[in-house]
């Protein structure tokens, strides 16, 4: 019996101990399932990626707002949701196993004109709307609508 338990300790230390495979993947199952609970706010590790997209999403008026704390080891991104149905659905496009990438012409419009897609470009990360605007293409992240 103490063999098992040994073994599943150092099975769970493991899993712990190993980096996340998509980190933006993370941010979004974590919104849409915060959504669906009806949650007002989400906590989720920091990266300037994910305060870029969160940042998009304010801009683009799909969250209140966000706030990033410094911790002891790691920092934490704190998202406060607005009431109601305002995101419907999330989409990841580019994954680590397969890479999207668009031009300026060719970025794809999302449920018509009512969703956005996100981009990380050479200016940093933009909607789509920002980028046809400054005329950059780039890695097409996720759709929000």
């Amino acid at each position: 019996m103490k063999f098992f338990l040994d073994k599943q300790l150092k099975l769970i230390m493991i899993s712990k101990n190993m980096g996340m495979t998509d980190p933006i993947a993370d941010m979004l199952t974590r919104l849409r399932n915060a959504i669906q609970a009806e949650h007002t706010e989400v906590e989720l590790p920091t990266s300037l990626i994910k305060l870029g997209i969160a940042d998009v999403l304010k801009r683009e008026g799909y969250i209140k707002d966000y706030k990033s704390k410094s911790g002891i080891k790691h920092g934490i991104i704190k998202i406060y949701l607005k009431s109601g149905p305002v995101i419907q659905g999330l989409k990841r496009i580019s994954k680590p196993g397969r890479r999207a990438y668009t031009g300026v012409e060719d970025i794809p419009i999302v449920q018509d004109g009512l969703g956005i897609v996100i981009l990380s470009t050479s200016k940093g990360i933009l909607s789509s709307r920002e980028a046809k605007s400054t005329k950059t293409g780039g890695e097409i992240l996720a759709y929000i609508w």
